[in-house]
């Protein structure tokens, strides 16, 4: 197996623990001291640094759509340092719905997720959805 697919499916395996609510799987991807990038100006927007973190912020909008938030993968590509995800991400807040698609940039060194990078397709629109 090449390190692209290694990468491919290390990545896979942690958007299929989420999807079952495995957070413990979910990290073992992750390293330690992984830095995860949410754009934006909404409550979620920020920089998370750790798994202390990147939980706390799993839970925010866990939290805020009341369990709701769901990620579709549509297509991954990977090279022998990084992953794209293309993904539709969705969620329910009372009455209202959103969706988006999204890109989600890996990087990945020595068999762990060390950075998140997220990209908006309608940043007004998702920033407003989790204000």
């Amino acid at each position: 197996m090449t390190t692209a697919e290694a990468n491919r499916r290390l990545i896979e395996s942690a958007y299929s623990a989420f999807a079952r609510g495995d957070l413990a799987a979910v990290f073992q991807v992750l390293d330690e001291k992984i830095f995860w990038h949410v754009p934006g100006r909404g409550p979620l927007s920020g920089d998370y640094r750790g798994h202390e973190e990147v939980l706390g912020f799993f839970g925010q909008f866990m939290g805020l759509s009341a369990g709701t938030f769901r990620i579709h993968i549509e297509d991954i590509l990977s090279n022998d340092r990084r992953v794209l995800a293309l993904v539709t991400e969705s969620a329910e807040r009372g009455e209202r719905k959103w969706s988006s698609p999204q890109v989600h940039s890996w990087t990945i060194e020595n068999g762990k997720a060390t950075v998140f990078w997220q990209f908006q397709g309608d940043q007004q629109t998702e920033d407003e959805f989790w204000s």
